[in-house]
């Protein structure tokens, strides 16, 4: 019976985790210090497996088990890389407490506003306050220039109406790796919004790593209808990872989130 419970435990830890890395990750700024966090919560898990078990939903408990480190070590984002990075950390430090973790939770990792106030410990109310204090916020402090890398002109076009709407201008959409790099070098975008699969087959990772290669640090978003195949920890990921079919308050979060935080955590 306890193999059993700890096969079953296992299994609900794996199918979870890759999404738990990507709050973490997106939540301090660096995948290193994101997994660092993520590391911390299996071992809470393997010493005491029944925190699994604290809330009805498995994968709510696992977050809950995160939110408690997380509070209790500080809350601390990742030491800044780059002098981009360090201003971004700088407009961080002006949130209201709590505001952007609850805003991640709720549109980014899909939860709904109770499940949020359960992770993080808080009522309901306040959960939904926060993150509309934390939409507000993050919307009215970054204002750029967006590249739109996407093969399909229906979710180009909305792409872009969800972010011209937020007040950023797009400089371009591509539907191609080549066309891509050449719109960027023709007027540098202050933040990238890629598909992974082009219209020519092409990737729209190594798109957007020639493009950084080019211009250096700018702010990623990627897109795919697959993020458990990004999100393996065998390589660098995506700090910031949309799952295709999108929400279009997924697309203003991770906007906000990656234009104010500035991480350029890319796929090598």
């Amino acid at each position: 019976m306890l193999a059993q419970e700890a096969v079953d435990h296992s299994a609900t830890v794996a199918r979870h985790l890759p999404y738990l890395r990507r709050y973490a990750r997106a939540l301090t700024g660096n995948q290193t210090s994101g997994d660092q966090y993520a590391v911390a919560v299996l071992e809470s898990i393997v010493a005491d497996p029944g925190v699994l078990s604290a809330h009805r939903d498995p994968k709510v408990s696992l977050f809950a088990v995160f939110h408690s480190i997380w509070s209790t070590s500080g809350a601390l984002v990742a030491e800044a890389e780059d002098a981009l990075a360090g201003a971004a950390q700088a407009h961080l430090a002006a949130l209201t407490p709590n505001s952007r973790e609850a805003l991640l939770l709720n549109t980014i990792e899909g939860f709904g506003t109770a499940d949020v106030a359960a992770i993080m410990g808080t009522s309901e109310a306040e959960a939904a306050e926060l993150i509309d204090i934390a939409i507000r916020e993050m919307e009215q402090s970054v204002r750029g220039a967006v590249l739109v890398i996407e093969d399909e002109a229906i979710i180009a076009m909305d792409i872009s109406a969800i972010v011209e709407g937020m007040g950023h201008r797009v400089t371009a959409t591509a539907r191609t790796h080549r066309e891509a790099v050449r719109l960027a070098a023709a007027d540098k975008p202050d933040l990238i919004l890629a598909d992974i699969q082009l219209a020519d087959n092409s990737s729209g990772i190594e798109a957007v790593n020639e493009i950084l290669a080019q211009f250096g640090d700018i702010p990623v978003i990627f897109i795919t209808a697959f993020p458990e195949r990004l999100l393996t920890g065998d390589r660098p990921e995506p700090a910031f990872l949309i799952n295709k079919p999108y929400t279009e308050e997924q697309v203003r979060s991770a906007v906000s989130q990656a234009m104010f935080f500035s991480s350029t955590d890319t796929l090598r």
